[in-house]
């Protein structure tokens, strides 16, 4: 099993910044990618972004310039830095890490862009 620590969402005005972070804790493997995925009212659970053990980094494309994924292999934390946010990107954000196969989510941190 695999435990999370998320932290950072909440409301911020469009242009603001946030910056989420997840711990993870548990029977972790030695590698592994973990990510950042969002689900807004209505729609499906999409990618946001990613990095691997070795620090390689996935952004999407609605993120790119604005977001950044960063990591901490010896605290087994993740962060996402958000930058001139919209309200578009107003969506519950999950953490996961995958390994062997497997993808394990976080319980979800609000993050609300409006003025």
């Amino acid at each position: 099993q695999v435990q999370f620590v998320e932290s950072g969402g909440g409301l911020v005005q469009p242009g603001g910044s946030l910056r989420l972070s997840c711990a993870a804790s548990g029977d972790l493997f030695s590698i592994y990618t973990m990510g950042w995925h969002r689900q807004a009212p209505g729609k499906q659970r999409e990618l946001v972004a990613a990095i691997s053990t070795g620090g390689r980094t996935n952004l999407a494309d609605s993120v790119k310039g604005r977001f950044s994924i960063s990591r901490d292999n010896n605290k087994n934390t993740i962060y996402l830095q958000m930058n001139s946010l919209k309200p578009e990107d107003t969506a519950v954000y999950y953490c996961n890490l995958d390994a062997l196969g497997k993808r394990y989510w976080g319980q979800g941190t609000q993050v609300t862009v409006s003025s």
